[in-house]
């Protein structure tokens, strides 16, 4: 039964609210109160958590689990890059863009050899 990659990410993180909360519970350590003190942007992460579920299960079935775990790696690596970027150390920085260029640059090989291989498989 296919249910769609948004509709599976509702239920992926339905059920994972539900067992939390339940360990949550056993445990004894469920607070009701929110932290007033954490900034709101601190909520962002749950936001990006849920898109980044749905949009994998979006993306795996049309590209494949290689090809969604290295572009997943490689944009993991660019964010690091840039979030650790300091003005004046050029030569960090250019090495750090030059691993990322060359994890993308086996993406692309990866797809195309991927790509090849179907169409010759199609021909014979």
């Amino acid at each position: 039964m296919d249910v769609g990659p948004f509709r599976a990410s509702f239920w992926n993180h339905l059920v994972g609210f539900g067992f939390l909360t339940i360990v949550l519970l056993l445990m004894g350590s469920l607070r009701y109160e929110l932290p007033s003190e954490a900034p709101i942007y601190s909520y962002l992460g749950g936001f990006l958590g849920v898109l980044f579920v749905a949009v994998n299960s979006y993306v795996l079935p049309r590209i494949g689990t290689t090809q969604t775990v290295l572009l997943v790696i490689s944009g993991q690596m660019i964010s690091g890059v840039l979030m650790e970027y300091q003005p004046g150390d050029a030569i960090s920085t250019v090495s750090q863009f030059f691993g990322v260029a060359m994890i993308l640059l086996g993406v692309y090989l990866a797809r195309v050899s991927h790509l090849r291989r179907d169409h010759v498989k199609q021909k014979s």
